[in-house]
């Protein structure tokens, strides 16, 4: 087995691991209310730093460029995004502005995930 092979393996295990361990991930993980966001994840952290909203979009981003591994964090970080004043515009830009970084289809499956829980806030 080459190295290269050896960290294909890995590299699938953990892939699997995280695909099965996601779910229940998203099951546990509530929306955070606006207060509690910016107390742990916004200006609690830094009063002259970045705000829980804007924290929220960084992070976003970033799942977005991970694609299919990261599908119960998106739904949670756009859930509470929304929470802390994120606007359904400004988290579109966000998936949208990292297509350049994780490619079309990592940023089509955050845009379908994005969706579905902005649909299921308004229904």
């Amino acid at each position: 087995m080459t190295d290269l092979s050896i960290f294909a393996a890995m590299q699938k295990a953990s892939e699997e691991w995280a695909k099965a361990t996601g779910p229940w991930m998203e099951a546990m993980t509530p929306t955070m209310p606006a207060d509690v966001l910016e107390a742990f994840f916004g200006k609690g952290i830094s009063p002259d730093g970045l705000d829980a909203k804007t924290r929220l979009l960084l992070s976003l981003g970033a799942l977005t460029v991970l694609g299919s591994k990261a599908e119960p964090q998106i739904k949670i970080t756009v859930r509470n995004a929304l929470a802390a004043g994120a606007t359904h515009q400004e988290i579109a830009e966000t998936i949208a502005q990292m297509s350049v970084f994780g490619g079309v289809p990592a940023m089509t499956k955050a845009m379908e995930l994005a969706r579905a829980v902005m649909d299921e806030e308004t229904s």
